[in-house]
């Protein structure tokens, strides 16, 4: 499988690029400046730039020819609202339009835990910005025909991987530290989903836990 893998760079995106090539992956990580390129490399994937926030339909999709697989693990940080769309929602569906072009079936989305309609983020929030371009993201991918999966991550902390998760249930709604989930553990639900055609279809809720990643998706 040739994953091409958005916002490498990231915290998540770069444990998750060794794990994918140690399932027998072949990654392009995909990032936005030069400066990123060389540890795109040290993990084992083959650098691709591409400034997905200012590239078009066209240009995403000219670069994902050839992949089977995209895994968007991108974001605009927070901060300014402007630029949290442009990245969190519209480059994101600019990459989904692009993937179902170039022939990239699998789509992984790495979304947040509270991704729903009823988030309950006032608009008054900072926060606002982040949840409503997420959802927007998250509903414009399942309205396409990619064999995707939504990832919904509770809140990301830099705890050493247990390997351990808990799937949550449609109405349950952790809070405090409850809701966390290391990083690292992020990273391997990545790997484990894109091979894991039962995955298909489903938007999955989860916090680090007690179940071993693999079983959680037998």
């Amino acid at each position: 499988m040739k994953v091409a893998l958005i916002g490498a760079h990231g915290k998540v995106g770069r444990l998750a690029i060794p794990l994918l090539v140690e399932h027998g992956a072949s990654v392009s990580g995909v990032v936005r400046s030069e400066s990123q390129l060389p540890l795109v490399t040290e993990l084992g994937g083959e650098p691709l730039l591409l400034d997905v926030e200012h590239a078009s339909t066209e240009e995403i999709t000219a670069a994902l020819q050839g992949h089977d697989a995209v895994v968007w693990s991108a974001g605009a940080g927070g901060g300014n609202p402007d630029r949290t769309y442009a990245v969190d929602r519209d480059a994101a569906q600019r990459t989904m339009d692009a993937a179902a072009a170039a022939g990239a079936q699998r789509y992984v989305m790495v979304s947040w835990i509270g991704s729903l309609p009823d988030h309950g983020v006032p608009e008054d929030s900072s926060f606002f910005a982040y949840a409503d371009a997420k959802l927007a993201a998250d509903d414009h991918l399942r309205g396409t025909e990619l064999d995707w999966t939504i990832l919904g991550p509770g809140t990301l902390t830099t705890d050493t991987p247990t390997g351990t998760i808990r799937v949550l249930a449609d109405d349950e709604r952790p809070t405090g530290a409850e809701s966390n989930v290391s990083r690292a553990n992020v990273a391997l639900v990545v790997a484990e989903v894109l091979r894991r055609p039962s995955t298909v279809g489903r938007f999955i809720r989860f916090t680090d836990g007690e179940t071993p990643v693999p079983e959680a998706f037998a």
